[in-house]
């Protein structure tokens, strides 16, 4: 099992980390104590359907935070637990900046009577040892929100277009248009083998129906022309750290042409290395 642990500055990004975290496929806490990770992780390598974890342990656990050090220790004598530790940081100058921008209370505000600048510096203090243990060092000061998101992502995935899931959904309009799609192809244009009799009664999940469907020279060059620019959007999006597409085909039912057009489609973006999940929801209908 991968287990990951989250720490660094309060402010320096790690509820956007932890967030990117979630979408590419990690089981995710945050805010635990350290004093319970152990038994977290044991708990957590009983599961067999629990591959990859991340929990952002940070100074708002207060004095338990300050037993990381020894917990850490600890996590090195489990046995099948393969942890490492990602910090995260930004300069004293963008910390204080953020926190003036949200006006946020820092966690170390009471201690340090209301001075942020001695807030921070009380906080790296206690974070210098942990930092020394960290396997992955990301510095947030000059990234943007979407570069953040690339950084973490590109540490932990094999490739950039996994941390997208691309959804082909089939729908019928007469039964409304999804409010979840991000782009929506109409396919009714297209031939219609409802009017065929021996396909009426099948879906474009049957071989004779996309047969049918792409028999015809304007299903094909549709085809290729959506699947050209999935192709294109698909990479600009990820760039712009989303974490899910939705491409809609709709048809007059849900049952025949989108089908088709989403099986079609969706099988080739799988083909080209994309994350894809299949949705036909209107064929039971």
């Amino acid at each position: 099992m991968q287990f990951l642990i989250v720490t660094g500055m309060s402010g320096s990004g790690k509820s956007a980390c932890i967030k990117v975290l979630e979408d590419i496929g990690f089981f995710c806490i945050d805010n635990m104590p350290p004093a319970l990770i152990p038994n977290f992780a044991a708990m957590c390598s009983e599961n067999s359907e629990i591959t990859r974890v991340a929990i952002v342990t940070d100074i708002r656990g207060g004095v338990m935070f300050l037993n990381l050090s020894e917990t850490i220790a600890g996590l090195k004598n489990t046995d099948g637990l393969e942890f490492k530790i990602l910090f995260l940081e930004a300069s004293k100058e963008v910390l204080m900046k953020r926190y003036s921008e949200t006006r946020r209370k820092h966690p170390l505000d009471d201690i340090s009577d209301g001075d942020l600048s001695k807030a921070i510096d009380a906080e790296w203090e206690l974070l210098s040892e942990i930092r020394t243990h960290a396997d992955f060092f990301i510095d947030s000061s000059l990234l943007t929100a979407a570069q953040l998101k690339d950084q973490v992502a590109g540490l932990f995935l094999d490739k950039p277009t996994d941390r997208m899931i691309v959804s082909c959904m089939s729908f019928g309009f007469k039964y409304g248009v999804p409010g979840e799609a991000d782009l929506v192809f109409d396919v009714r244009c297209l031939p219609n083998p409802f009017y065929i009799p021996e396909l009426k009664r099948k879906t474009g999940l049957d071989a004779e129906v996309r047969d049918y469907v792409m028999r015809f020279e304007q299903s094909r060059e549709l085809e290729s022309k959506i699947l050209d620019m999935a192709k294109f959007l698909i990479p600009l999006n990820v760039q712009e750290g989303k974490s899910r597409m939705v491409i809609a085909f709709g048809c007059t039912g849900g049952k025949h042409r989108s089908i088709t057009f989403a099986e079609r489609i969706g099988g080739s973006l799988a083909q080209n290395g994309c994350n894809v999940r299949i949705i036909h929801r209107d064929v039971e209908k």
